[in-house]
């Protein structure tokens, strides 16, 4: 199920090519049946994932491979979108799909992460390209794993993980479906994409 695939570190796979390479053609096989079924939800254009249209009064706290020392010096996967408030002034503040796409994840991934939403996107102008993106620590959830969603529908809210962190929406993208949700930091970004550039380039106009 969805929830195991996205949950378990498929790693050790990589001793196995075959079961690997198994693996990855039936989940390429799911979406591409997925979105067959569904063409309207195949992505077109990418937008921030706070203060549409243009992620007015959010900044980039935490950027995307920066070595942290409270992590062993491990990379950021992501990027860390915070309120120009600060502190939890942004807390509830809506989340939006960044594209149209596929709910691939809805639920709470336990430990540091909490709620986490994942969406699969099928990009329009390579047919058979797909890349993923993840909204982390949420305070809630507005869609459920199955669901299809239109670029800028909301999917949840900027949460804290419980309290455990400052609110702050962390986000991620991806090139590589067979990703686990994992911890957030990694020695490599292999995989990960830098989501403030690949929203930019697949956004007009986009001024951030």
């Amino acid at each position: 199920d969805l929830y195991t695939f996205y949950t378990t570190d498929y790693d050790d796979l990589t001793d196995d090519p075959e079961c690997l390479e198994r693996f990855e053609e039936l989940a390429l096989q799911f979406y591409e049946r997925a979105f067959a079924d569904n063409p309207q939800f195949i992505a077109t254009k990418f937008n921030p994932p706070v203060g549409l249209p243009s992620a007015k009064n959010y900044y980039i706290a935490q950027k995307f491979a920066y070595k942290n020392k409270n992590f062993s010096g491990n990379r950021h996967l992501g990027e860390d979108w915070n309120g120009k408030g600060g502190g939890n002034t942004d807390l509830g503040d809506p989340v939006y799909a960044i594209a149209d796409g596929f709910v691939a994840f809805a639920d709470d991934a336990g430990g540091g992460w909490h709620n986490v939403v994942v969406i699969v996107h099928k990009l329009k102008e390579k047919s058979d390209r797909y890349v993923v993106s993840l909204y982390g620590h949420l305070l809630s959830m507005d869609v459920r794993t199955g669901m299809f969603v239109h670029t800028t529908n909301r999917i949840g809210k900027i949460g804290n993980a419980k309290g455990r962190y400052i609110a702050h929406l962390h986000f991620e993208m991806r090139d590589d479906l067979l990703q686990h949700i994992g911890g957030g930091y990694g020695k490599k970004t292999t995989g990960f994409i830098k989501p403030s550039r690949f929203i930019k380039k697949h956004k007009k106009n986009n001024p951030f």
